[in-house]
């Protein structure tokens, strides 16, 4: 699908505006983005992990410190352990190329350290969250990357259910954590993978000052949207967004384990001051 009023169709459910600017091939693959939860097993070309990580580090990152590093799992039987972690998902087990995006303060300490010079501010918060975001943006270029050479990906953010056991798996030093996967394969083509509909951006976009109360009739309109994809798509996903979205807050069972994860992340080295 290229053109610009059936992708915005499709990721919105209608057409909330007539783009004036001219459209491109960025466009096409930023709005064409889905998730692929099906994959063949057929190898990657050779090459292609190096410019997804190419395309990784062209991301943007906070006072180039680089906070951020990436493990690529191939073998099949970590593949299979690292599943297990994250919920039994098979589309890990399925992809030739898994990769564990990791918050990464070790680095930085070990240069550190080389100098004799202190690291007293990797132990604060605002590292912790730097380097979470450095490793989000970094990952978002490679997907992007990934979906421009026709592969498929899926985010596994089921990789934070058990982050001591990951670390273990993955032979991580002190102050690393995973923060969440990303599957990289060839769709499956027997198993379509629609386009999912957002909110609209009057419940998302403010404009000069947030307002709250204003995002009702935005998200009640949005409910309706999401129920007819559910049906259409048939997918076994009871009631509407609104309501799935309150199941998925209502409980700490709900977590899957995160709920653990300040305690695991002080146990992998992060004291978050």
């Amino acid at each position: 699908m290229t053109n610009p009023t059936e992708l915005l169709r499709s990721r919105y459910g209608e057409i909330p505006f007539n783009p004036e600017i001219e459209w491109n091939d960025s466009l096409t693959a930023l709005l064409s983005h889905r998730s692929i939860r099906s994959y063949l097993s057929d190898p990657l070309p050779p090459g292609t992990l190096e410019l997804l990580i190419a395309a990784a580090q062209s991301a943007s990152t906070s006072s180039n410190l680089q906070t951020w590093s990436v493990v690529a799992v191939e073998d099949q039987q970590r593949k299979d352990e690292l599943s297990k972690l994250a919920g039994n998902q098979a589309h890990i087990k399925q992809v030739p190329l898994f990769l564990v995006w990791l918050a990464d303060l070790a680095r930085l300490s070990h240069v550190a350290d080389s100098r004799g010079i202190s690291h007293d501010a990797l132990e604060y918060l605002e590292m912790f969250v730097m380097a979470t975001i450095d490793a989000t943006l970094a990952a978002q270029n490679a997907a992007v990357a990934a979906e421009s050479l026709g592969l498929g990906t899926v985010y596994i953010g089921g990789i934070r259910n058990r982050p001591q056991e990951v670390a273990q798996i993955l032979n991580l030093p002190s102050s690393v954590y995973a923060v969440f996967g990303l599957c990289v394969g060839y769709p499956n083509p027997e198993v379509e993978a629609a386009i999912k509909p957002r909110l609209p951006q009057s419940a998302i976009l403010h404009r000069e000052t947030y307002k709250l109360a204003e995002q009702e009739e935005a998200i009640a309109h949005y409910n309706d949207i999401i129920k007819e994809f559910y049906t259409e798509q048939k997918m076994d996903v009871a009631g509407n967004w609104s309501e799935h979205s309150a199941q998925r807050i209502a409980t700490v069972e709900a977590l899957r384990g995160r709920d653990r994860l300040r305690e695991a992340l002080n146990n992998l080295g992060f004291k978050l001051l």
